[in-house]
């Protein structure tokens, strides 16, 4: 048995903002994958992923218990194929804000969902609410609380536009420019960082008011118009916004960077080479960058490895 591939994916904008309801664009990366496979389980890392398996089986089982409406899996099958020696074999690094866990998500759900919305079908806003939905409640197996996105992006492979909880659709965005100087890149903080805590220190903030003006005010704002530019192909505005995004998570959101990461992060913003944002909740794992010249963030980053994701 091998399923098919899953891809990574990176949330280019709205991270933590989408918890109240910023816009969020979210994009397939094809650079990583994973698939469903059996095999004898001879080696550690598909050992740990067979053991993960049993338990997020045990979960899904009492998930279609509580919520029947929601979603109903063929648990025998699922239970059988585990016990068999099913792993999910992925390239996706886990902990670094690129959808290890949504990919797997999907691709438990295209095996074993019943009567599951398929990506051939007309995808209406209301499929797509209930899959994030689905996808929600199974992701939260491994974060504790998940939007449902990851697992959706990896599932329909295609960019997604979030313009609230209750309003999300697929989108085109501009086709890459295979000559041009300007790059969104992620950059490798060499830290594995860990959603779950991230995501209760930004719950902890959430109960301060200043906090919340923050966010409603400039964070969301920001992220809002970094979308618009972004889809609308609009490359000045899309950095002058980054910019200042990126100078709002400096200032707001210091836990989520790694603490050796604040010098170059306000390098990027003194010298206008790069700008760096979160991807995904932090704390480690992959940091975005934008830059209108890619060769200079290259040189202003040389101690760091960099991976291009989008030209334009």
């Amino acid at each position: 048995m091998k399923g098919p591939l899953f891809y990574s994916k990176i949330l280019l904008f709205g991270e933590y903002g989408i918890i109240r309801d910023s816009k969020g664009l979210s994009i397939p990366y094809n650079f990583y994958n994973g698939a469903l496979k059996v095999s004898d389980l001879s080696d550690a890392v598909s050992l740990k992923s067979n053991e993960s398996l049993h338990k997020f089986t045990t979960y899904l089982e009492q998930l279609q218990n509580e919520q029947p409406e929601l979603v109903s899996f063929d648990i025998e099958r699922l239970k059988s194929d585990v016990a068999k020696g099913m792993y999910f074999d992925s390239s996706i690094p886990q902990g670094y804000g690129v959808g290890s866990s949504g990919a797997l998500v999907a691709a438990i759900y295209d095996q074993y969902a019943n009567n599951k919305i398929t990506v051939l079908e007309n995808l209406t806003r209301e499929k797509l609410l209930i899959l994030k939905a689905v996808f929600g409640q199974m992701e939260s197996f491994f974060h504790g609380k998940s939007s449902g996105l990851d697992p959706l992006n990896s599932y329909l492979s295609i960019p997604i536009l979030i313009n609230s909880k209750d309003n999300i659709e697929a989108t085109g965005i501009p086709t890459q420019s295979a000559g041009g100087k300007g790059a969104v890149f992620l950059l490798d903080s060499g830290i594995i960082g860990e959603t779950a805590p991230m995501v209760t220190i930004f719950m902890e903030n959430l109960k301060d008011k200043g906090f919340r003006a923050m966010l409603k005010n400039q964070f969301t704002k920001y992220t809002d118009l970094c979308v618009e530019n972004f889809l609308g192909g609009d490359l000045k505005s899309l950095l002058s916004n980054t910019k200042k995004l990126s100078k709002v998570v400096l200032n707001n959101f210091k836990p989520m960077i790694p603490e050796q990461f604040h010098g170059i992060w306000q390098q990027g913003i003194d010298t206008n080479d790069y700008y760096l944002k979160l991807c995904g909740s932090g704390g480690g794992g992959y940091i975005l960058g934008f830059t209108e010249d890619l060769e200079k963030a290259r040189l202003a980053l040389k101690d760091y490895k960099l991976e291009v994701v989008y030209n334009f």
